[in-house]
């Protein structure tokens, strides 16, 4: 079952504001309230009032800004994906990477309850395609402002971007899938190599 049928129809695009502080610090409460919960139980089997109690929000303002647990968790999602996958832009980071691969595959190493929580929900393949959508603006992002390939066609740039996404989140799904034993670090120039090798 997708994120997609628990949240209903697609919301429309609205431009991005940005929250004011009181906001923000009710999202993050309800965000790690549910992180923490889902650590311990089944996602299915945590309730909005569980989120709630531990985060100390009323229901009324929780339902101003979500429909329901699942979109909670969609918001998290996001606005990790979205943070690693702008970081090195934000940041102005001169080297030749294109995503933060070490900083990420340590957070999703050292968080890999969540990972498990997401897996046995059925919910893995949607944090996924989200990554891949997020991830592949990032690096497209990268290798606009790079200055170590000549200039290629947008259609080019955006299909290479997209391969290079997917590259990633195979690679990180490997990684997982054998007990996170390569050092971060490792894994990083590894995918750098498969980046500037393939973009030669």
């Amino acid at each position: 079952m997708s994120l997609q049928d628990h949240t209903g129809p697609k919301k429309q695009e609205k431009p991005r504001r940005k929250p004011d502080s009181r906001v923000r610090r009710t999202h993050e409460r309800l965000g790690a309230a549910l992180i923490e919960l889902i650590q311990k139980k089944p996602i299915d089997d945590v309730t909005v009032q569980e989120v709630l109690d531990r985060a100390a929000v009323g229901r009324s303002t929780f339902y101003l800004h979500f429909c329901d647990k699942n979109d909670l968790l969609l918001s998290q999602l996001e606005k990790f994906l979205e943070m690693m996958s702008g970081a090195l832009s934000v940041r102005k980071e001169e080297s030749r990477r294109v995503v933060p691969v070490a900083e990420l595959f340590e957070h999703i190493g050292t968080q890999r309850k969540i990972y498990r929580a997401l897996a046995d929900s059925d919910r893995l393949n949607d944090f996924f395609d989200l990554a891949q959508g997020y991830f592949s603006r990032g690096i497209e992002q990268r290798l606009r402002e790079s200055k170590r390939i000549p200039k290629l066609p947008q259609r080019e740039l955006a299909a290479r971007a997209s391969a290079l996404a997917g590259s990633l989140l195979s690679l990180l799904r490997w990684w997982l899938d054998r007990g996170a034993k390569e050092p971060p670090r490792y894994m990083d120039e590894l995918f750098h190599q498969i980046v500037w090798n393939g973009l030669q």
